[in-house]
């Protein structure tokens, strides 16, 4: 399913002219994820899509980013994920662990998608304009054509903007502030998205995820 509506897309001529402009940068910058992750929210879920959290662009320090929004492999945990982590435990109870990776979320249907696929270390946002907006519009378009009732869960404006795509009334809309620090005290914290979320996909007799990291 998604690896079908990637593939198509990596074909159109936008997309080829910026793969190899990310080609070119990555020989004499650092850019994250590594290039054999940037596509492995996808990779993870496929044919078994349930819920898409939207993002923005990934984490920009380096060893962060690991192709799944919002999710890292270091130690440290980043800020945002330390809030989504307080509004795990205030929604559904789960405790908060040193855990930073999604892939358990990814592994039960849980698309982890940014706008912006790519960055450059120490610049945030400095992949904004090159073409993955673009992309990320048209893969959200042809995922919100799929019949199958799905939860989608905007983080902050940019992601907001993409909520005019979705068009089926089997899908249920979540939107909130980011949870970054600078944002999430806004309508981030106290939004229950995880188990709105469940409540969703039980109601449609789709199992429901678990949200434990």
């Amino acid at each position: 399913m998604l690896n079908e509506i990637l593939e198509k897309e990596q074909k159109k001529d936008y997309f080829l002219k910026m793969n190899n402009f990310l080609k070119e940068e990555r020989k004499t910058k650092q850019i994250f994820p590594k290039e054999e992750d940037v596509f492995r929210a996808f990779n993870l879920v496929n044919n078994n899509l349930k819920v898409i959290i939207l993002g923005q662009d990934p984490y920009y320090v380096r060893g962060m980013a690991d192709g799944l929004a919002f999710s890292s492999n270091l130690s440290n945990t980043p800020k945002s994920l330390a809030n989504i982590k307080k509004e795990l435990k205030n929604d559904l109870n789960i405790d908060i662990t040193t855990n930073n990776s999604l892939i358990n979320w990814s592994k039960q249907g849980v698309l982890l998608l940014n706008t912006v696929l790519t960055v450059e270390e120490g610049k945030p946002l400095s992949h904004h304009g090159i073409g993955w907006e673009e992309f990320s519009k048209n893969i959200f378009i042809e995922i919100c054509k799929i019949n199958k009732p799905l939860v989608f869960i905007l983080w902050g404006n940019e992601a907001i903007s993409y909520k005019k795509y979705i068009k089926n009334e089997n899908h249920l809309v979540i939107s909130s502030s980011h949870p970054s620090p600078l944002s999430a005290y806004r309508t981030f914290f106290g939004s229950k998205p995880f188990s709105k979320a469940n409540n969703h996909l039980i109601k449609n007799n789709i199992p429901a995820i678990n949200f434990e990291i």
